[in-house]
C-alpha cells in the first residue's frame, strides 16, 4: 500500500487530523506526511476544514 493510501485510510477511519496525529497513527515520518499531504491537497482528495487539520473529501 502507497504512502497516499495509507493516509486517505487513516484520515477515513479517524475524521480531520492534523500531519503529526496521522504521523503517529500510520508510523510514518512527519516530514513523509507534510509531503504527501501537499500531493493530496493539488490532487482535491483532501481538504483543510480548519488550520492545521486535514480530512478526506466526500
Amino acid at each position: 500500500m502507497e504512502n497516499s493510501e495509507i493516509i486517505l485510510k487513516t484520515l477515513s477511519d479517524n475524521g480531520a487530523l492534523k500531519s503529526g496525529e496521522i504521523a503517529e497513527k500510520t508510523g510514518l515520518a512527519k516530514t513523509e506526511v507534510d509531503k504527501v499531504i501537499s500531493k493530496l491537497k493539488k490532487e482535491e482528495k483532501i481538504y483543510s476544514p480548519k488550520r492545521c487539520f486535514y480530512d478526506v473529501k466526500k
